[in-house]
């Protein structure tokens, strides 16, 4: 077992042990470049992280393989981020989450507050530096 991986429980997502900083993300969004671009960075830092293209496939991979910190897009197929928000929040309530968005694609209405709103911890907008996402999921860490 790498030092850096946490323990999730398979119930809560609750991590076990004493960490300066979240180590497991799973990171949900449907655009691919998207995707690789944050596991690259999680990864380079030392996260353990997983991708997903859509909230349906997030749900799957939460129950194989818990994680501490779930990123996600709020426009997507299959299950847009606020249901995954909510859904993550009643069934793993200790899995912190960021929500982010590019905008919206049907309307101007911006998403983020309303993603905080229902469960949230942090919202971040696209684009954004890698340096940015580095010092959220460091705040995210045991307080």
């Amino acid at each position: 077992m790498l030092p850096m991986t946490a323990q999730a429980s398979r119930n809560d997502g609750a991590v076990r042990g004493d960490f300066a900083k979240p180590t497991s993300v799973l990171i949900v969004d449907d655009n691919a470049d998207m995707r690789s671009f944050v596991k690259i960075v999680l990864e380079r830092a030392g996260f353990e992280a997983q991708v997903a293209a859509d909230g349906e496939r997030a749900l799957d991979l939460q129950r194989e393989h818990p994680v501490d910190v779930l990123i996600t897009d709020i426009f997507m197929p299959e299950r847009d981020g606020i249901e995954l928000i909510h859904q993550f929040k009643s069934a793993y309530p200790l899995v912190k989450i960021i929500a982010m968005s590019g905008g919206g694609r049907v309307s101007n209405m911006d998403y983020l507050p309303f993603a905080k709103d229902i469960g949230a911890d942090l919202v971040l907008r696209k684009p954004f530096a890698a340096d940015t996402l580095l010092s959220m999921l460091q705040d995210l860490g045991p307080h």
